[in-house]
């Protein structure tokens, strides 16, 4: 008889936690082995047995779910990772693949889409939510997952202030507003930017600037 491929679920939310275990164990190749509510309690379930996978929510208290991802990763690199959580948003997606995690899905997406991304991941693949596959792009994805392949630069003040207002959203027009220059000046600057970054297009460069702290280093 062939073993089932074990499953620890984390997770602050017991509600989130008993759903998971209901729709994975009506496939029975998949059994839950243990539930954690932190990602201390995580670390603590897998020094006593290491499952095959993790399903780890991000927002958790005393180790959220990136710092869990990357510390399970360097201490268990066999250990399969699937991150479960609320938000759809590129900037989480790019922190977690960067720590280590194979799949990343949203809450509201359907059961038969967790159950395919475990099988993904069981079989070697990554995952990806369909609410973010199509922004995902294939250079940004292997650029994440090997941390030094984009470089670090030194930027001067002015394009420090332009970077920050593209990181947040402006447009040329709105920032050049803001900083009394024309827009014309402010893409001459964008252009720089991407140059010095390496970086095709400013998706890419914003998701880079988040995940490396360029200029918000996270708390």
């Amino acid at each position: 008889m062939q073993q089932r491929y074990r499953i620890v679920v984390a997770d602050d939310h017991s509600l989130i936690r008993q759903g998971l275990k209901s729709l994975v164990c009506k496939n029975p190749a998949l059994q839950i082995v243990a539930e954690a509510s932190d990602g201390v309690e995580l670390l603590g379930l897998l020094r006593e047995e290491v499952p095959d996978m993790v399903i780890v929510d991000i927002t958790m208290p005393h180790l959220n779910g990136i710092e869990a991802v990357s510390a399970i990763r360097k201490q268990y690199p066999a250990v399969d990772i699937l991150v479960l959580t609320m938000h759809a948003n590129k900037q989480y997606f790019y922190q977690a693949i960067a720590a280590g995690a194979q799949g990343y899905l949203i809450k509201d997406d359907s059961d038969a889409e967790l159950l395919a991304a475990i099988e993904a991941i069981r079989s070697g693949k990554t995952y990806i939510s369909s609410q973010l596959f199509s922004e995902v792009t294939d250079e940004a994805l292997t650029a994440f997952r090997q941390p030094g392949t984009v470089p670090y630069v030194i930027l001067s003040e002015r394009e420090k202030q332009v970077l920050k207002l593209v990181v947040q959203g402006c447009s040329s027009k709105e920032i050049g507003e803001i900083l009394q220059l024309s827009p014309r000046t402010i893409d001459h600057h964008r252009a720089n930017l991407l140059k010095k970054f390496k970086m095709k297009n400013t998706v890419d460069l914003v998701n880079h600037v988040v995940r490396n702290a360029v200029l918000f280093p996270e708390k």
